[in-house]
């Protein structure tokens, strides 16, 4: 499937919308991208490193994520 130039795809795995905070909430991945006024892959990697961690503190699964942008 072609991706438009310009769009990122985002590839992550269960670890990111699985991560919880202190009250059991799910990590909302679509809310928080939502957020980004930029999308280009390293920017979004770095968002999601540091946004994902914040939520959940300490991590207790794998969290994988990789981000393409179509040129």
């Amino acid at each position: 499937m072609p991706l438009p130039p310009g769009h990122s795809l985002l590839l992550h795995t269960d670890g990111v919308t699985e991560a919880r905070d202190r009250d059991g909430a799910f990590y909302p991945l679509a809310a928080r991208l939502g957020t980004l006024p930029i999308t280009d892959p390293d920017t979004l990697v770095a968002f999601l490193d540091q946004d994902v961690r914040r939520h959940a503190g300490t991590l207790g699964d794998d969290l994988a994520v990789l981000a393409f942008r179509a040129g």
